[in-house]
């Protein structure tokens, strides 16, 4: 079933003489459950794209579908509860508010929401990315690894569809990142999520079961790993 659909995205910066085009007519579509790697060198277009299909960035022009849905027919309203909703980001700089601890930081999406916090899947999550013990700390107190385990659970405290994830092992150790890949796809498994991973680790895109490679804005290769 197809969860994600990018149709002739083309995204421009400045204009005229100084116009810089940083995705140049992508399309593509993504499956339930499927981790997508997306590979390109600096500059590529990859964060623009990423961008785009989390609803952070609007397109100059194209279409982004999302089980059918238009994203950017929403209005900006719409876009925030569609960010913190539907899908989960997941950033190289861990982002994290250094005034909350880690729970707090887990739960924010919830709580910016006006809903209350499902304990169930927190102490899921607080288990299965190794923070046990670890609730009442503030980010200065964390390891690098801890950090981004804890930018993960906020990622996925609201059970998106799809989780995004912009170079999430580029500030980590070989043995954090690798432990990072292994968290992520152990979510994409359990809960079926559709994972989509920028990555400049070949390694780690050879994990996924499919690789996209952009370069200039254009995507050169689509390539099925295994099924």
């Amino acid at each position: 079933m197809e969860v994600l659909r990018a149709e002739n995205l083309v995204k421009t910066y400045g204009k005229n003489e100084n116009e810089v085009r940083a995705l140049d007519g992508v399309s593509f579509s993504v499956e339930k459950g499927e981790f997508l790697a997306i590979i390109g060198p600096s500059g590529s277009g990859k964060s623009t794209l990423l961008h785009i299909l989390g609803g952070v960035d609007r397109p100059t022009a194209g279409k982004v579908y999302m089980t059918g849905s238009d994203v950017y027919a929403r209005s900006e309203e719409e876009l925030a509860i569609f960010r913190r909703r539907e899908v989960g980001l997941i950033y190289q700089f861990y982002n994290l508010i250094p005034v909350l601890n880690v729970v707090e930081n887990i739960t924010l999406p919830v709580l910016l929401d006006g809903r209350k916090v499902n304990q169930e899947r927190l102490n899921d999550l607080l288990d299965v990315l190794g923070l046990r013990g670890w609730e009442h700390h503030l980010p200065n107190q964390l390891s690098g690894g801890q950090q981004q385990r804890v930018s993960i659970g906020r990622a996925l405290m609201n059970t998106p569809m799809v989780v995004l994830a912009d170079e999430p092992t580029g500030n980590l150790d070989t043995k954090n990142s690798q432990e990072v890949v292994e968290l992520l796809k152990y979510s994409n498994r359990k809960y079926n999520q559709t994972l989509i991973m920028i990555t400049h680790d070949e390694n780690i895109a050879l994990q996924a079961d499919r690789i996209l490679a952009i370069e200039d804005g254009r995507i050169l290769r689509d390539e099925r790993i295994r099924t």
